[in-house]
């Protein structure tokens, strides 16, 4: 009974400081970290309190159903999957036997049941399954998995009053449990909901931060999560293993969750909690683009000519067996933008791609199927500067996205950023 005692109490303790760090972070007022130098950010009033689902135990909850519409599949993305005996391969070309003769898939291929494939299938289409490591196994088992429950929802992040807002920029931020100090680094700098305004607009931008649940291994940290997503509204947390080959599934569900909660969101930024990101500069960009480019936008550090790696000891491992042919070009997944007009599009396309364990490179994979052209930006500097100049304000000021910095750097950065006195 003791021993209880004492987990009770230091849990309670372990609470109690989370909310202690929230208060002291917050004492300063709403707009302590709003003062662009060009641009002002002003708090958004009388936005409506959220309640997250927190119980994982008791309020397990699926997001309603999302409409699976009619898709084509572009020749350009048919015809970069070569015909192979690599289980991937095989189980994308038999999905397009289903397209109609004006190349739309009707149904999707993919049931998304969370059945689980069995060793025997496994063994049967990949002769060497056997060999795969055991994080790889689990990941191919799981391939149709795609609609886990949500433990931690933000139903009215994007709405006000009742109605939806016209969110201009989302920030859908990967992270994990452990990586609170991440996430408040984002929260007091770059991520900072809020109006930003200018002479001519007022531009709402959003945060979430995306996030599924601790593997066996790691600590139990639901409870710290929940107190997390009571007081800041910003987390959301999905029923599923939060692994590196998750990543992708990670992807799926944030689409479904912008479509039902986010449904007026002009532009999506989708990226890690450790980059650095210029909220202004991206914005600036936003604004500058010619209106055809609005609705189709895929930016970023473009990656081409790219192939699997075939190292097992590398975590981008894939194996021949699994995936044959070379990648597509794809936006890094430090962080990159693409237009919220594209939600359904490429939600519904992703339910006729198989999953692939690289997330950015599968995203890549849903743009090509749409026929968007990945268009490579010189502001994501997915590649960082030499050590002496990781924070060197100058460097970064006309940058949009930078990987990665740690916390303090992130503060550090951000606030010469946006000092006055800063001469570049």
């Amino acid at each position: 009974m003791k021993g209880h005692v004492r987990i009770f109490l230091a849990t309670l303790v372990i609470c109690s400081c989370l909310v202690f760090i929230y208060l002291n972070f917050n004492q300063e007022g709403p707009n302590t970290h709003c003062d662009l130098s060009d641009i002002p950010v002003r708090p958004v009033m009388g936005h409506p309190s959220i309640r997250p689902v927190t119980d994982g135990k008791a309020k397990r909850a699926q997001l309603p159903h999302v409409r699976i519409s009619e898709v084509h599949v572009s020749p350009a993305f048919r015809k970069s999957i070569p015909q192979s005996s690599a289980f991937w391969n095989r189980k994308f070309h038999s999905g397009l036997k289903k397209l109609n003769d004006a190349g739309h898939l009707r149904l999707p291929e993919i049931s998304g049941n969370g059945t689980l494939e069995s060793t025997e299938y496994l063994q049967a289409n990949i002769p060497n399954f056997n060999t795969y490591p055991p994080m790889y196994k689990d990941f191919v088992r799981s391939m149709n998995f795609r609609s886990p429950d949500i433990l931690i929802n933000q139903p009215n992040k994007c709405t006000s009053n009742g109605k939806p807002d016209n969110v201009t920029l989302l920030f859908g931020i990967k992270s994990s449990a452990r990586n609170f100090e991440r996430r408040q680094a984002v929260r007091q700098t770059w991520g900072q909901e809020g109006v930003y305004e200018d002479m001519h607009n007022s531009l709402l931008v959003r945060t979430v931060f995306l996030l599924g649940t601790s593997s066996l291994d790691d600590p139990d940290l639901g409870m710290l999560l929940s107190v997390e997503a009571q007081q800041f509204g910003d987390l959301l947390v999905w029923d599923f293993k939060d692994t590196f080959y998750n990543l992708t599934l990670k992807e799926h569900v944030f689409l479904k969750w912008s479509i039902l909660h986010c449904p007026q969101v002009s532009f999506i930024f989708k990226g890690d909690d450790d980059v650095f990101v210029n909220t202004k500069a991206i914005l600036e960009y936003l604004k500058s683009l010619q209106p055809a480019k609005k609705s189709k936008l895929y930016v970023g550090h473009i990656i081409v000519q790219t192939s699997p790696v075939r190292f097992r000891n590398i975590k981008y491992f894939v194996p021949q067996t699994f995936y044959d042919g070379p990648y597509p070009p794809y936006a890094g997944g430090g962080g990159f933008v693409f237009s919220g007009a594209l939600l359904e599009s490429l939600y519904s396309i992703s339910w006729h791609i198989p999953f692939h364990p690289i997330d950015d490179v599968y995203t890549g994979m849903c743009f090509l199927a749409l026929d968007i052209a990945a268009e490579k930006h010189m502001g994501f500097k997915t590649f960082d500067f030499m050590v002496k100049e990781r924070e060197n304000p100058c460097l970064h000021k006309h940058l949009l996205v930078v990987h990665r910095r740690s916390p303090q750097e992130t503060i550090r950065l951000w606030q010469k950023l946006k000092s006055p006195i800063l001469i570049c």
